[in-house]
């Protein structure tokens, strides 16, 4: 079998969203802020904007799932940025920023706007703006999700049926021990 990441159309995208992330992860750097990420800033300035809030509502006011965002604020908690603290009930907690993370709001905030600005000058210099790429990419993307696109390239992919066959009977708990697995 040919390794399958050496022709792709995947991994140019990826790199260059990595290259672009790497780049902004290096005004950190440069300013010696130990432990911010490029992916921690939305947040940051949404808990400064609209206060503490819940891991549910920083979930929904940055449109990511609760597991991503429990997974993130334990992150930011490590790094000092955040703190949790009981919610109204015993199931919530609620996310406030530090004193170290509420020092970087302004140049967070300096820096995202830097950021859309450098983009909106990247997408001048482009015969088809990166933005515009975006737009089209979501709107076809509303045609057919990339899950189904995905899904569709598998269909028939011999023995990936078996293999979930073998997870689902895993995740029910139906399999003890597959035989050759593990052996």
């Amino acid at each position: 079998m040919d390794d399958p990441t050496e022709k792709s159309h995947w991994r140019p995208l990826y790199e260059l969203l990595a290259r672009l992330d790497a780049d902004v992860a290096r005004i950190y750097t440069d300013r010696r802020i130990d432990g911010l990420k490029p992916t921690y800033v939305r947040e940051l300035l949404q808990l400064h904007y609209k206060g503490p809030l819940t891991i549910t509502e920083l979930a929904e006011v940055t449109g990511r799932t609760h597991s991503a965002l429990s997974q993130k604020v334990a992150g930011m908690r490590t790094a000092g940025l955040v703190r949790t603290v009981p919610g109204a009930d015993a199931r919530s907690k609620r996310v406030t920023l530090t004193a170290k993370s509420k020092k970087l709001v302004e140049l967070l905030a300096a820096e995202w706007s830097a950021t859309d600005a450098a983009l909106a000058e990247l997408d001048a210099e482009l015969p088809y703006p990166l933005t515009q790429v975006v737009r089209d990419v979501e709107a076809a993307l509303e045609r057919q999700s990339f899950h189904d696109r995905i899904t569709a390239k598998l269909a028939g992919v011999a023995g990936l049926e078996d293999a979930a066959k073998l997870d689902g009977a895993a995740e029910a708990g139906g399999i003890a021990k597959v035989e050759g697995v593990g052996e």
